[in-house]
């Protein structure tokens, strides 16, 4: 990684107040040394090269500690990208009492002013922005965790696997959460051409991209960054920080429909798919503890109906306006200012604050029953593979990884009628090129009911490449007849429905255009008790659907069902003799509702979910068996429903539920199953 002077670096100034935290707090951190391991106390650093902030050359840093049963690690292009798009997630994640890395791949030095547009414009100066940018999100972090916005952070300069140094900053009252700052450059536009940018290093078209150190960083000398060096100084960080859970954005946003341009900023885009290339080399490395991962959906989030409930959308937002500084007072006394006063002219965003989506991983159908006896299967991507575990009498085994690797978070399952089990999901080929980019449904049919799983079986893709969509396409929805021929469908970068259907030799016809218009997350799909197909996908309107006029007819759609709008993530299950129940939220409550279907249309109206309190409050899809419920409540834990029952330690994706119980993904990568009992974990 080649080093030069940073142009835009001027000398650094190490505040009072700073410097007071790093000297007189570290006495009392010694004496507050706990033996047993929770708390780690060394002078200097967790490595004999890692550097503390200047000013405080002899400072003792508290060195960061992993914690057993679970480890989160988020990776972000700018600072704010995690409070913004991740929380309350991140929040959640800082109360667990786990570990929590957050690393930001630029700077965000953006035009270098920290002004808000009303106000007098000041001079540039992109490292000081940059200060005042990270000086924001150690503030909400250390507020989120303590309560204290100016709880001290040791900070150090460490090495990277791709030859430069990062900047690490590890909170000193809760050592398990750390910081860390790669300072690249960022693009300084959301959609604009700029060659020196993550879009432009990702395409070849820049050799190497240079940093963008900030004013108070450790991290001392500029330097500039190739391709594959960003790729190993990621994994590197991976293998360092040993993550069982790892939330990135989403690395294909698709477009806009209007304007044709990205509808995320490239920076979000671009930095998911360097951190997709270095899961993918770290996932073939020997030795590590297996890891699931979450992509979260950025700017577009704004444009559809608000998932959060009041409550939680202004803790949010408290998160968001101590990064933005909203109060401008100098309490931490640096003079590169104490927060980004960009944000604190919308600390909100553009909806976003109100919000929070998945993308690709709310399947609640990657639980299924077997066909021999009450045998379950339950499906999750570790490791970009499949992990499957099956319980039988004598209880829960696995997780076996299934061969084949790329695979995308969040699968949906299929049980066939001689009794197997089909699994389905999307795979990312990353390629040799920028251009052979590609994302492409598969599937998995099991060999014999109980058996193994076969190899995965490439079903292509609707899109024509990925400049054209940025490969945007959902997970699978399946329809099953009563033949076992399967009819999947996704939603396409057109936010529109394709299908592609199973011939009887096998084969398999190309993707067709199903219709839609608006269509957005993730569509769902059920057949009734007398073998009729329902197919539904959500709008920031209504909610659309695609049925069967009868079993063994062609399914014809979009029809609008009249249902008002929901947050969009979706589930459906068989409900009595002849329809599906429809399970979704309300927007700004998270209250679960659901509607019953029947004959192709809407039989009843909408109802509220059994249970009262419990269904305020959560977000994403409802897991239902029958009228028992199992979805992710207002605290981020799993509660179910008749009942009330709330608990649990945090989950990703959406819980599953069966007759006999419902499981959930645990951020520590392991299944966890609740029998409906209520004492029963």
């Amino acid at each position: 990684m080649p080093r030069h002077p940073d142009r835009h670096h001027p000398t650094p100034v190490r505040t009072a107040l700073s410097r007071r935290r790093l000297v007189l707090a570290a006495p009392i951190a010694v004496l507050l040394g706990i033996t047993g391991g929770t708390l780690a106390l060394t002078a200097g650093s967790s490595d004999a090269s890692d550097v503390p902030s200047r000013g405080v050359p002899e400072a003792r840093a508290v060195k960061p500690v992993r914690t057993d049963g679970g480890s989160v690690l988020q990776i972000m292009a700018h600072p704010d990208d995690d409070l913004f798009f991740m929380n309350p997630d991140t929040s959640r994640s800082l109360a667990s009492g786990h570990s929590l890395t957050s690393v930001y791949l630029t700077a965000g030095e953006s035009d270098g002013r920290n002004a808000r547009r009303q106000d007098p414009r000041p001079p540039a100066d992109k490292a000081a922005y940059a200060e005042a940018r990270q000086n924001g999100i150690r503030a909400a972090y250390a507020e989120m965790a303590t309560g204290n916005r100016t709880s001290p952070w040791d900070r150090v300069s460490i090495p990277t696997a791709g030859g430069g140094r990062a900047e690490l900053d590890t909170l000193r009252a809760k050592p398990r959460i750390t910081l860390v700052w790669l300072q690249l450059r960022e693009a300084g536009s959301i959609t604009e051409d700029r060659p020196h940018s993550l879009h432009g290093l990702w395409d070849g078209r820049i050799d190497a991209l240079e940093s963008q150190l900030a004013a108070g960083s450790p991290v001392r000398e500029g330097f500039s960054s190739t391709k594959e060096q960003t790729i190993g100084t990621i994994t590197g960080l991976l293998h360092r920080f040993k993550p069982t859970f790892v939330r990135m954005m989403d690395p294909t946003p698709g477009r806009n429909d209007r304007t044709g341009k990205l509808s995320d900023h490239q920076d979000h885009m671009y930095g998911a798919r360097f951190a997709q290339a270095a899961l993918a080399r770290y996932a073939q490395s020997p030795g590590h503890p297996a890891f699931g991962v979450q992509n979260y959906l950025g700017y577009a989030t704004g444009g559809l109906p608000h998932s959060l409930d009041p409550a939680t959308t202004e803790a949010k937002l408290r998160s968001l306006r101590t990064y933005a500084w909203m109060d401008h007072t100098d309490y931490c006394e640096d003079p590169a200012g104490c927060g980004d006063r960009k944000v604190a002219a919308r600390p909100a965003g553009h909806g976003w604050a109100q919000s929070i989506r998945y993308t690709r991983s709310d399947s609640t159908s990657w639980v299924r029953q077997g066909g021999r006896g009450g045998e379950l299967y339950a499906f999750a991507v570790l490791d970009g593979r499949l992990a499957v575990w099956r319980k039988a009498a004598t209880g829960w085994t696995g997780p076996v990884l299934q061969q084949g690797a790329g695979l995308d978070s969040g699968v949906t399952s299929a049980r066939l009628p001689d009794g197997r089990i089909a699994v389905l999901g999307t795979r990312t080929e990353l390629g040799e090129t920028p251009e052979a980019y590609r994302r492409e449904v598969v599937v998995s049919v099991q060999t014999a009911p109980g058996g193994a799983f076969g190899r995965w079986r490439s079903l292509s893709t609707p899109e024509r490449d990925d400049a054209t969509g940025t490969s945007d396409i959902s997970v699978p929805a399946v329809l099953v007849d009563r033949a076992g021929l399967m009819s999947v469908y996704v939603r396409d970068a057109g936010h529109g429905l394709s299908v592609t259907s199973q011939r009887p030799g096998g084969e398999w016809t190309g993707w067709t255009r199903a219709g839609g218009e608006g269509v957005h997350g993730n569509p769902v799909a059920a057949t009734d008790a007398t073998g009729r197909g329902y197919v539904f996908a959500g709008t920031a309107k209504t909610v659309l659907a695609w049925t069967q006029a009868a079993p063994g007819s062609p399914v014809t759609g979009p029809a609008a069902t009249g249902l008002p709008p929901t947050t969009v993530a979706l589930s459906v299950t068989p409900d009595g003799a002849d329809g599906v129940r429809l399970w979704f939220r309300e927007p700004d409550s998270g209250a679960a509702r659901s509607a019953r279907f029947a004959g192709g249309a809407l039989a009843s109206p909408v109802r509220d979910v059994p249970g009262g309190a419990v269904g305020y409050g959560g977000y994403g899809a409802v897991g239902a068996a029958g009228d028992r419920l199992a979805l992710r409540s207002g605290t981020g834990a799993v509660a179910q429903a008749p009942g009330g029952t709330v608990g649990g330690s945090l989950f990703s994706g959406a819980p599953a539920a069966t007759p006999y119980g419902f499981a959930t993904m645990g951020l520590d990568g392991r299944l966890h199953w609740t029998d409906w009992a209520p004492s029963g974990r």
